[in-house]
């Protein structure tokens, strides 16, 4: 299983590409955040509205229903970008150089694949709950709002393993031992050694400023 990750920049193209596909997916990914904080709220109203004055949020399971499909998603591209997503590297992780990086570009190419595919039938999914008029049980929500999450996720998730595609095959031609504007998986031990640096050059910067 994958450790944590860290992500290089420079001025290329790439990571100007990069740097601008994360703003958006951390805009969706706080949008998952907020609705999250928001479902909490609306679950309080409903246990408090319940108990107290035996009035219950009317759809309450609806709304959260329809809900799932944001917090769900809208993060995947995110993760998928900061090298968070489980996988298993038994092999990978024993790579180095050209090697390392054709294994990344073809696994990545089989998750575009994948992806792809799953993107056209959750499209399928939208439009035709958006032309039937499908919508809850309960209170009547349309449900193409929720269903058109999914495939949103998965086009920003999908321009995010382009970028991953261009980067490891970038670092493939050229040889490259740092790419830029992938997920370089870090072991606990280089972990350890990145914090304890970063922290030894703060206490130098700490005791210049005083003096």
């Amino acid at each position: 299983m994958a450790g944590k990750a860290h992500i290089l920049e420079d001025k290329s193209t790439i990571s100007r590409f990069d740097r601008a596909l994360f703003r958006v997916e951390g805009t969706l990914t706080l949008a998952g955040g907020i609705t999250v904080f928001a479902l909490m709220l609306l679950a309080v109203a409903q246990i408090l509205g319940r108990k107290l004055f035996n009035l219950p949020v009317t759809g309450f399971i609806d709304w959260v229903e329809q809900a799932m499909a944001i917090f769900a998603f809208l993060g995947i591209a995110y993760c998928q970008r900061l090298g968070g997503h489980i996988r298993m590297d038994i092999v990978i992780g024993s790579l180095k150089g050209r090697a390392l990086w054709l294994a990344e570009f073809l696994s990545t190419l089989v998750m575009m694949v994948i992806t792809l595919v799953i993107l056209y039938g959750a499209y399928g999914h939208f439009h035709r709950a958006l032309e039937l008029g499908d919508s809850s049980i309960d209170i009547s929500l349309p449900l193409w709002p929720a269903k058109l999450m999914v495939p949103l996720a998965l086009s920003i998730l999908a321009l995010r393993l382009a970028i991953h595609l261009w980067g490891y095959g970038r670092a493939f031609v050229k040889g490259l031992d740092q790419p830029i504007a992938v997920p370089l998986i870090e072991t606990a031990d280089e972990q350890a050694r990145r914090v304890v640096s970063m922290l030894s050059l703060g206490g130098e910067g700490g005791r210049d400023e005083r003096l």
